[in-house]
C-alpha cells in the first residue's frame, strides 16, 4: 500500500464510532488519559504496543494487526522522506 492511513483513523472510524463511544468514554474504558487517546485518534501520536493491547482487550481488534498498520504507516512516511535522508552505502576500503 503506497499511502496507508494512520491507525488512529481506523480505530476512530471502525472501532469507536460504531460503538458510539466518545473519546472521553473510550479513554475511561482503556484506562488511559483522554489526551493520550485523543492524540492517537487525531493522528498526532503513534500507536504503542501497550495501547494496541488495551484496544484488543477492550474492543477486540488484535494488537498484532493494529501494530502492522502502524508499521506500514511509519514505513510509508519514511519512504516519502527518502530523498531528504542523505546517506550513502558504506564501502569497505580494500
Amino acid at each position: 500500500m503506497k499511502d496507508p492511513c494512520h491507525p488512529g483513523e481506523i480505530i476512530r472510524e471502525e472501532v469507536l464510532k460504531p460503538l458510539g463511544l466518545t473519546v472521553t468514554d473510550a479513554a475511561k474504558v482503556l484506562r488511559v488519559a483522554r489526551p493520550t487517546l485523543s492524540n492517537l485518534l487525531n493522528e498526532n501520536a503513534s500507536l504503542t504496543a501497550e495501547m494496541a493491547l488495551r484496544i484488543e482487550k477492550a474492543f477486540g481488534p488484535k494488537m498484532e494487526h493494529l501494530m502492522r498498520m502502524q508499521l506500514a504507516y511509519d514505513l510509508a512516511r519514511a519512504r516519502k522522506r527518502e530523498k531528504a535522508i542523505n546517506v550513502r552505502r558504506y564501502r569497505q576500503a580494500s
